[in-house]
């Protein structure tokens, strides 16, 4: 029996088993998870509920997830951008983190079931996407946003966007490891990926504003130890309002669950559990009958935004946070070292 993250007064177990199964319920037949009823998916944050949905031991919901990636996969390894679930596409670009993210799920899917003839089906999915990636290399190891389905590539690479690519590039080297292959063009680009986004900011479009790109270098992994903590410490003020969570952008009132959940993960990951847990705990504002989450609230108006929309990749943030918290599963490595 899966074992599931509990804090005492922040998520019960039952809270948790509760919004894996709100994320379920919103899966299409082809196992698209779109983020609400009749809204479109992108593959990102389509791997971040599987990551959910493991976490609650919805393995089997987990893997129809992983399936649709492995059907609509383009033959040169990447997948669109924003996907209806009628099965067109609503966005045709093409974003490096969007791909990359699906070697961190196959990880953290490995890592909560040890299935080894699933790694074995989507390992070629896996491996097509991590080279469509590193062909938007550059020669200072960063790596470019996104590029036009006419192939047009941006000509700049984002810090968030980086740092999540760092870390899916250790994943899938991990997960070579579980292949018995070697893989050591990727570990190398994730070594240099993770190195420019701790020292060279500049190599980076300026998102300031965004509290993404405040804690996404320490949620990677890319900054640790003492250089994580301060940063974590600078941002504070900037992006947290206390006792309600973590602004989507530093100069508006938005709070959104998902940035607070991400935001929580990323102090676990510097071992600050306790402030880890005060943020999760400030997502129960957004929480609704049913086991949801609004996605957004404005504050002092308590409007939500968008408008009523509550949104699975939200839900799934939480549960993620809460399993990065209490180690419940073994999946939580996948963000916490233990």
């Amino acid at each position: 029996m899966t074992r599931l993250p509990v804090l005492p007064g922040v998520l019960t177990g039952a809270e948790v088993r509760q919004s894996a199964e709100a994320i379920a319920r919103l899966q299409v037949d082809t196992g698209m998870i779109p983020w609400f009823v009749d809204g479109h998916c992108d593959p990102w944050n389509h791997v971040e509920t599987a990551m959910a949905l493991d976490v609650a031991g919805l393995h089997d919901v987990a893997e129809r997830a992983y399936q649709w990636l492995v059907d609509v996969q383009r033959p040169d390894g990447s997948w669109w951008n924003y996907y209806l679930p009628d099965g067109s596409v609503e966005e045709a670009k093409l974003d490096t983190n969007v791909n990359a993210y699906i070697a961190a799920g196959v990880w953290h899917h490995w890592l909560c079931t040890r299935d080894r003839g699933f790694v074995d089906r989507v390992w070629p999915t896996v491996e097509r996407a991590v080279e469509w990636v590193l062909g938007m290399r550059q020669p200072n190891g960063t790596i470019l946003w996104a590029r036009t389905a006419e192939d047009t590539p941006w000509d700049y690479a984002l810090l968030t966007g980086s740092s999540s690519i760092s870390h899916s590039l250790r994943c899938a080297v991990a997960l070579a490891n579980v292949m018995g292959v070697t893989r050591p063009r990727w570990a190398e680009a994730a070594e240099t990926l993770a190195h420019v986004v701790a020292t060279d900011p500049c190599a980076f479009e300026p998102k300031n504003r965004w509290a993404m790109d405040w804690y996404y270098p320490v949620l990677s992994g890319a900054l640790r130890g003492e250089g994580a903590k301060a940063r974590l410490a600078e941002g504070w003020d900037e992006f947290v309002m206390e006792g309600k969570g973590v602004r989507c952008v530093s100069d508006e009132p938005w709070v959104t669950a998902s940035e607070t959940a991400e935001c929580a993960i990323a102090h676990a990951a510097i071992g600050d559990f306790d402030t880890a847990s005060d943020l999760l705990r400030w997502t129960r504002s957004h929480r609704v009958a049913g086991g949801s989450y609004w996605t957004g609230i404005v504050y002092p108006s308590m409007e939500r935004f968008p408008f009523e929309e509550t949104s699975a990749y939200t839900a799934a943030a939480v549960i993620l946070a809460a399993d990065a918290i209490t180690g419940a599963t073994p999946g939580s490595g996948v963000f916490v070292p233990r």
